[in-house]
């Protein structure tokens, strides 16, 4: 059964938009988890870890839209700063949000959107290209807001050896797997 949004064009493969506010509440909470679950994945580094926050943040920002992918980041901030460990490495608190990841913090549910925003416009699912290229600028981005505030805090040559070059490889590995998962996605939503 296909749902009404996907007669319009828009990739909503679970029928996301069509939903009760109780069970788009409820997906919210659901996204805070994946996204909890997501930051555990981590490689240490200084001053930022690599983790896997970025795939679930775009991921979620095309399965959900634009507006409660967007939403769904924020809340899991919002845990965040209250304190829970939801973030890389099990931390929380307000700390993150003023060190040397907050830049990254920042663009996180400003990469939701975007991602969300494109996919509606079509850049997912069978469009592979664009969905590739939907998930790197999201990850370019990522990487320009929070490399901007660890140049702001230890100097151009620093933020970009430390805060950006390293993720380089990382998010262009990230947006070819969330195409090809989109992409299966996809087919299986139009065989449906």
């Amino acid at each position: 059964m296909a749902s009404s949004s996907s007669m319009t064009g828009r990739f909503d493969p679970f029928g996301i938009a069509a939903r009760p506010a109780a069970v788009r509440a409820a997906l919210v909470l659901a996204g805070t988890a994946v996204l909890a679950l997501a930051s555990q994945i981590s490689v240490p580094m200084v001053p930022v870890p690599i983790t896997m926050q970025t795939f679930a943040i775009t991921m979620i920002g095309v399965l959900y839209g634009w507006r409660l992918g967007a939403a769904t980041v924020l809340a899991w901030l919002g845990e965040a700063a209250i304190g829970l460990p939801v973030l890389a490495n099990g931390t929380g608190g307000l700390a993150p949000f003023m060190g040397p990841t907050a830049g990254y913090l920042v663009s996180f549910p400003i990469i939701a959107a975007l991602v969300g925003f494109l996919a509606e416009k079509g850049w997912t699912g069978q469009r592979v290209a664009l969905s590739f290229s939907a998930h790197a600028l999201a990850n370019l981005l990522c990487l320009a807001i929070g490399g901007a505030w660890l140049m702001a805090l230890l100097g151009v040559e620093k933020g970009l050896v430390l805060g950006v070059t390293p993720f380089i490889l990382g998010a262009v590995l990230k947006s070819a797997l969330a195409a090809a998962v989109l992409m299966a996605i996809g087919r299986r939503f139009v065989r449906n």
